[in-house]
């Protein structure tokens, strides 16, 4: 049976996130698991007069990865590069079937991938591309929240499909008590951590770049953190790997120690790939 929400979700991404216009070409990247998706979402661009542009996701070429040269690597393939440089929005979705495939990538390879793809994703970084990147309910998903895969649908569902005009006008609220500041404290366990928000303002995610969205958030100034923080609740999934227990010192803006329960190796690896790695680059406050 087909679930009444994806229509009112695919709605939500077109219109509120990214508001389509008739005539854009839309890159919609997916895995196959959330085709149901993806047809709801090709159904409204073309009923909104909007081109649909469906392309699988980078980590379904997982074994061209695992055997292409360095050098392909670092250079997108270019009819992939036009379509970045020339669409109009994108709407990234994730489905996977297992959150680890990715594991057996090595660092170096996915750094040579996103670095390739880095120039022609300076649009969306900049968000001179509309775009958003959302979840579509999998087993694999819901295994990794520790719920049924019904649960997680309500759980899913019920952060995404809200008045997100009524959100923004709340976290509004909030974030203006942070615009008034120049210093953030932040205290917790094996936390003691503080930075500059000076000359900085908030923006407030209602509804925009992210599905769940709700947050407001801050590019801390570059070289004002200092103190530790530790992440001890919740594990960080990243690339197929889950780093637990990860704990970071920070001087001068810069992560001087870093360690973690787990994936130690793999996370000190991605804080040493680039010469930006080790600063912090968000301050984030969740709402939702």
């Amino acid at each position: 049976m087909r679930d009444t929400r994806l229509e009112h979700y695919a709605r939500t991404l077109i219109d509120t996130c990214i508001g389509v216009q008739p005539g854009w070409q839309v890159l919609v990247s997916a895995p196959p698991l959330a085709r149901p998706l993806v047809e709801e979402v090709a159904s409204q661009l073309g009923a909104r007069g909007a081109y649909s542009l469906v392309r699988q996701s980078v980590m379904a070429s997982l074994p061209w990865i695992m055997e292409a040269p360095e050098e392909l690597l670092k250079t997108p393939a270019p009819i992939e590069a036009h379509v970045l440089d020339n669409a109009d929005a994108l709407i990234s979705i994730s489905a996977p079937e297992n959150t680890r495939e990715a594991s057996a990538v090595p660092p170096e390879r996915m750094a040579l991938i996103q670095s390739g793809f880095r120039p022609h994703l300076q649009r969306v970084y900049s968000n001179e591309m509309a775009w958003v990147g959302c979840n579509y309910p999998t087993p694999a998903l819901a295994q990794d929240a520790g719920m049924s895969l019904r649960d997680y649908e309500d759980f899913l569902y019920g952060a995404c499909l809200l008045d997100w005009d009524a959100e923004a006008e709340r976290m509004s609220r909030y974030a203006d008590r942070f615009n008034s500041a120049e210093e953030v404290r932040i205290v917790g366990a094996e936390t003691d951590l503080t930075l500059s928000l000076a000359g900085r303002e908030a923006k407030v995610d209602a509804g925009g770049a992210n599905l769940p969205g709700g947050e407001f958030y801050f590019s801390p100034v570059e070289d004002s953190a200092e103190g530790t923080i530790a992440f001890v609740e919740f594990p960080a999934p990243y690339a197929g790997r889950e780093v637990s227990g990860i704990r970071l010192r920070f001087e001068g803006g810069k992560a001087v120690d870093a360690s973690a329960d787990s994936q130690e190796e793999f996370l000190l690896a991605v804080l040493d790939r680039d010469e930006g790695a080790r600063r912090l680059g968000e301050l984030g406050i969740g709402c939702n």
